[in-house]
């Protein structure tokens, strides 16, 4: 009978310990989501991107507190600005054409955005944070999307689009069948 018991209670053992590394390692959450997307807006795009500037932004965040210990973040940021012309804008009054010469007056470059590629950008370092971590590091991006913008507008990216514009326009009115080309921009 105490063999019986023995070779029960192993067994016993041995199908607890099988049912509890079962449940550990088989117990995956499953996602029910439901979507409904809906189109929002449509409109129409016109504007040329004629350059891309990629730009680094090495912060160190913090945010002093008075009764906290003060909380900072470690991160490089990596970020797009893109150069363009507005197509939408220009007219038939901005064209003139005489024989084989073209006179076009393109509209002005401008920035189509600046934006943060968060796939591209890291957080390397939090000191402090404990349960402030997700607003620290949002601020921290946000204020990197201001210095980029800043230096956006402080670099040649508009010039560069203009040149870029020359590059592209030229080659296309040339196919077009025209010898003479003036091409100028707004001011």
């Amino acid at each position: 009978m105490i063999k019986f018991l023995k070779i029960v209670l192993v067994l016993t053992f041995i199908t607890l310990l099988t049912w509890m590394l079962v449940v550990k390692y088989s117990n995956k959450p499953t996602v029910d989501a439901k979507h409904q997307v809906l189109i929002e807006r449509v409109e129409a795009m016109g504007k040329l991107e004629l350059v891309k500037y990629r730009f680094s932004d090495v912060i160190e965040h913090k945010n002093i507190s008075t009764f906290l210990p003060d909380a900072s973040v470690l991160l490089i940021v990596k970020a797009d600005a893109v150069g363009c012309v507005d197509l939408t804008k220009l007219n038939p009054d901005h064209i003139q054409v005489v024989g084989d010469s073209v006179s076009i007056q393109l509209p002005k470059p401008e920035i189509c955005y600046v934006k943060i590629d968060h796939k591209a950008s890291k957080v390397y370092d939090t000191k402090m944070a404990f349960f402030r971590e997700a607003a620290l590091v949002d601020e921290a991006f946000k204020g990197a999307e201001l210095e980029v913008t800043k230096e956006v507008m402080k670099s040649d990216i508009l010039q560069e689009t203009k040149t870029n514009a020359l590059h592209v326009f030229r080659p296309l009115l040339q196919g077009l069948g025209f010898t003479k080309m003036n091409i100028s921009f707004e001011l």
